[in-house]
């Protein structure tokens, strides 16, 4: 297998193994953005956000059971599991260009034994162009299945089928399809720039401090369990600061893509309307919701990606 289908692959497990897991945050994070106002209920000691969510969720579970929870699988699957396969792989191959240049080469390299992952080394600057670019160019690419994702997992939609759904947005338009693209880019360069840069720093920080251990000869017979403690600890704590930082620029793009007053259809305008409503607060709707997901979806899908990469790469470095 090649480099460009070892990375393919793990990307493809990763996407998928995370939006089987992770869909209902995505759903209940969908529902309550759409709104214009969170309504609390006067009995209830928890925030509005709080209520809403298990409103939502209980909602959801009485009247479809508790599969409900997962709508709008499908087209998150169609979205995914191509979307990280082409992400992760187009972020190696951009890496690795990036490699050659001696402005995005550190200085220093890790040491083999320091190293838990198989992917280019680069200065914080190159991993944080390796990562807006290449999110942001897939993201383009597959906007029309956000699109469909979003308006599935929202409650203002009823697709009788995937095939239905594509068809009324083709109909719809380049204006349709492309729905939200803005902000989507506005949310993606700095959400995947932020966190590479974070997940190798934090990685190899990790990495060299259990190197240095005193039970380093202990941790050095289970590198493949300790590689994946590392690679899911770093995702998990670089998607929390790269989500906090972005989630303005989601609850635009939710907006954008499931609302179809004038108000919600450019960019701008959608700012305007979500601050008269809400204030800075409606900016930050679904936060706890996108952390959460963000947090596991990091954890499971980096692990899953660099786990897959070295286990494939295994035994071919054992034969040589």
């Amino acid at each position: 297998m090649n480099n460009v289908s070892q990375h393919l692959l793990s990307g493809a497990l990763s996407g998928f193994a995370s939006t089987i897991i992770l869909q209902p945050f995505d759903l209940l994070k969908t529902r309550i953005q759409q709104p214009d106002h969170l309504r609390k209920l006067s009995h209830s000691p928890l925030s509005p956000q709080s209520t809403f969510i298990f409103r939502t969720a209980r909602d959801i579970v009485q009247r479809d059971g508790f599969l409900g929870l997962w709508r709008g699988t499908s087209p998150s699957l169609l979205r995914n599991v191509p979307g990280v396969a082409l992400y992760f792989t187009g972020l190696s191959q951009f890496r690795s260009f990036l490699a050659t240049s001696p402005y995005f080469t550190p200085l220093r390299a890790s040491s083999p034994s320091q190293s838990t992952s198989t992917l280019p080394k680069l200065t914080a600057q190159g991993n944080l162009l390796a990562g807006a670019f290449t999110r942001v160019t897939v993201g383009l690419l597959l906007n029309p299945f956000s699109v469909i994702k979003a308006r599935y997992e929202s409650s203002y939609y009823s697709y009788g089928s995937l095939p239905q759904a594509f068809i009324g947005l083709i109909r719809s338009g380049p204006s349709e399809i492309f729905r939200g693209a803005i902000a989507s880019s506005l949310r993606d360069a700095p959400y995947a720039g932020i966190f590479v840069v974070f997940y190798e720093h934090i990685k190899t920080s990790l990495s060299s401090a259990m190197s240095a251990a005193p039970n380093s000869a202990v941790v050095a017979a289970v590198p493949f369990s300790l590689s994946t403690a590392v690679h899911s600890l770093s995702a998990a704590s670089a998607g929390a600061l790269a989500t906090l930082a972005t989630q303005p620029f989601d609850v635009l793009k939710t907006k954008m893509q499931v609302r179809s007053e004038s108000k919600y259809r450019g960019l701008w305008s959608t700012v305007r309307a979500v601050w008269q409503q809400r204030g800075v607060a409606g900016f930050f709707d679904g936060s706890t919701l996108r952390m959460s997901r963000k947090i596991f979806s990091s954890a499971i899908g980096w692990a899953v990606y660099e786990g897959v990469l070295i286990a494939v790469r295994r035994p071919s470095r054992e034969l040589d």
